[in-house]
């Protein structure tokens, strides 16, 4: 090395020379020696960072937990369907297509099948939180992920709305003076504390909702079929109800396609199986069993109890104004039967209502953790649930005491279109991405394991089936509103990913996180 004052005192400058050498030496010596304890206390770390992981009792306040087991995730999903558009909605879609709407529930059946294939194939290959959102994101682009994430938020924060509007028409058969908001608050008040405790308790309690529903259906089904052969339910039951009173298509078929609307919103939630992922314990098991399984069982549930409903009583004296299947048997004089069902379609509308709740806070979660909502939404507790998003979700849903305050008798159909708007956006998106998905496997020469049917022709038919639901919308007076609001909700989401962008270009230009 050269030092400038060499020239004027080579000695002393010598011998300063090799004390440095020396200091650099021992610094040398001092690092070997404490390299071995740096790479024990760095391995300390790990060890400590994989035994709080492996910890139940150690908060983990950055991730889920895999808590569900393969029987929670099959009835979440099944439970998760089977709600409001059966018990509730149903009454609209007799009146819409009769008898035919058979064959509307088999026809939207087979199109969410496919496209449960579509996003299975995608979670089973990746089970992350965020589910279709991460996908849209990676497969797509940001702003596709940021967009389809909110959405899928706004989907089930309105389903909420509209199963706890649900609960306020149940309540009022029992007491009709009793206001809906009254209902909505104290069911919101009960769902979401039991949300707080683990997903275990969601998952078990979710379970027990939908075994109850399971177990009612096909009990109905069976009852019913037992009236009918027996003869007790009334000379005006019989299976030429189906086809007697105008034919099976009294409407034409301009009658079934005018019902798909409402039908679909019968089959929301169905996707709830991709937001399990991150908190299955296998999900390259569950989630396929699930996908599967599923389909077939609401088909056959769904059409085996509107096929006994509509053979027990006439379709053209369906009345709305509350569950069909709880007024129908007590204008049969089954006044038992009819208050055991309306007991059933409460917990029912419950049930629809806490897998909101959890598909709500783990969305925005899994927005969170992408980076397309607050940081602070990260945040998990100790037992694995991430409250600031459940918080903010429930805040948001307690919107519908409000709207059931000040406009009772419109509340449920009023957020039915809103719910169907984006539960159409959220189909279609599903079926891009799936396309997108499939393509990056194909240019990477990867192969998946659970691979969805038809494709591609099945994501085209999935994308031309929800833009013929906007045509029907737009088409129905009272739901022609929800279709002028679905280019206003997406500039909505485009004007928030542009904000988005131009806080983190800012933040990067500062050295901060803008988050």
């Amino acid at each position: 090395m050269f030092f400038p004052c060499a020239a004027k005192g080579g000695s002393a400058n010598a011998g300063a020379a090799r004390r440095l050498v020396g200091r650099k030496n021992n610094t040398s010596r001092a690092f070997r020696h404490a390299a071995p304890r740096r790479r024990v206390f760095s391995q300390f770390r790990q060890t400590s960072t994989m035994a709080s992981s492996n910890n139940p009792a150690v908060a983990q306040h950055d991730t889920l937990r895999r808590g569900l087991k393969s029987r929670h995730i099959q009835l979440i999903a099944l439970g998760g369907a089977i709600g409001t558009g059966l018990f509730l909605g149903v009454a609209q879609t007799i009146k819409l297509a009769g008898p035919s709407v058979l064959l509307g529930y088999a026809i939207a059946g087979v199109m969410a099948f496919f496209i449960m294939r579509q996003l299975g194939e995608m979670v089973v290959d990746e089970p992350v939180a965020g589910s279709f959102s991460h996908f849209a994101d990676k497969y797509w682009g940001h702003a596709a992920g940021f967009v389809s994430g909110w959405n899928y938020w706004a989907v089930y924060i309105l389903v909420s709305m509209a199963e706890l509007s649900a609960v306020g028409i149940y309540m009022q058969y029992w007491w009709p003076a009793l206001p809906a908001w009254v209902s909505a608050l104290a069911c919101f008040a009960i769902v979401n504390a039991i949300n707080l405790t683990s997903v275990k308790s969601f998952g078990e309690l979710e379970f027990w909702f939908a075994i109850v529903k399971v177990a009612a259906i096909v009990g109905m089904i069976l009852f019913g079929g037992y009236l009918l052969a027996s003869g007790h339910a009334g000379p005006q039951a019989s299976v030429t109800n189906l086809w007697r009173l105008g034919g099976f298509f009294p409407y034409g078929a301009s009658g079934l396609v005018m019902s798909m609307a409402v039908i679909m919103f019968s089959f929301g939630g169905l996707e709830l199986v991709g937001i399990t992922a991150a908190e299955a314990e296998n999900p390259s098991r569950s989630i396929p069993r699930a996908t599967n399984q599923v389909i077939y069982r609401i088909l056959i549930f769904y059409i085996g109890a509107l096929g006994v409903l509509l053979s027990l009583y006439p379709w053209d004296k369906v009345a709305t104004g509350g569950s069909p299947f709880v007024l129908i048997f007590r204008e049969m004089n089954s006044t038992v039967i009819a208050n055991v069902l309306n007991v059933i379609v409460l917990t029912a509308a419950l049930s629809v209502y806490n897998s909101g709740v959890y598909a709500n806070s783990r969305m925005l979660y899994g927005l969170a953790q992408q980076g397309n909502a607050p940081r602070a939404l990260r945040g998990v507790s100790a037992r694995g649930i991430p409250l600031a998003a459940l918080f903010v979700s429930a805040i948001v849903t307690a919107a519908c005491v409000l709207i059931n305050y000040f406009i009772p008798g419109r509340a449920f159909e009023l957020l039915m279109g809103l719910a169907v708007s984006a539960l159409v956006i959220n189909w279609a998106m599903i079926s891009i991405i799936h396309l997108k998905f499939r393509q990056h496997k194909r240019e990477r020469g990867e192969a998946t394991s659970f691979r969805s049917l038809g494709y591609p022709f099945t994501n085209y038919l999935c994308l031309a089936f929800v833009a013929g639901i906007v045509w029907v919308m737009y088409e129905t007076p009272g739901l022609r509103l929800s279709v002028y609001l679905i280019p206003i909700w997406l500039a909505v989401l485009g004007i928030g990913y542009y904000l988005k962008t131009r806080a983190d270009a800012a933040g990067n230009r500062r050295g901060a996180p803008s988050r």
